[in-house]
């Protein structure tokens, strides 16, 4: 069984490396996606079971990356500052890695993220899906409001401007 999982995720990554996650600009998707947050759970970097329901009440900002990813790699500053800008707000990134734990882990320590970082696999892609992500692309990104509601979604790398424009209304 095990063996089958991991077929299943190293087609994944082939799709997702063949789809080309460089290919998709800014914008190119904002489309319908659920209209509140599907519930969730993943271990994170340290294999601790983390649920979506522990981030009630927060304004949250899901993205879906992968250390191969050179937009992913490019957007993840902007994620780090942006969440030490306004957790005091109630911000809270969450980053779901579709990749190896032990390149994300590397990953996580050599950019200092401060938030949450859970390692996704197929269902992940499939929980990306119904937040919106038809192309099946990295990175994606989704924001929901404080009750869960989907304010944004997007395919893509998104801009500091963009970022911007869909939390700050939010706060």
């Amino acid at each position: 069984m095990k063996s089958v999982s991991a077929l299943a995720a190293l087609l994944l990554i082939t799709v997702l490396n063949l789809t080309g996650c460089d290919g998709v600009s800014e914008a190119a998707y904002n489309g319908p996606g659920a209209k509140s947050l599907p519930q969730f759970s993943f271990v994170d970097l340290e294999g601790t079971k983390r649920n979506s329901r522990e981030w009630q009440n927060k304004l949250l900002v899901i993205n879906f990356w992968a250390t191969w990813c050179p937009p992913c790699r490019r957007e993840m500053p902007l994620f780090i500052e942006t969440q030490d800008k306004y957790a005091a707000k109630g911000v809270q990134f969450v980053g779901i890695a579709i990749d190896n734990p032990q390149m994300v882990e590397e990953f996580s320590e050599v950019y200092g993220i401060n938030f949450p970082v859970l390692l996704g696999d197929v269902e992940a892609m499939e929980l990306a899906e119904q937040m919106g992500n038809s192309f099946n692309s990295l990175p994606f990104t989704a924001i929901y409001d404080r009750d869960g509601n989907t304010r944004y979604v997007q395919a893509g790398m998104i801009s500091e401007d963009t970022l911007q424009q869909k939390l700050l209304p939010l706060l």
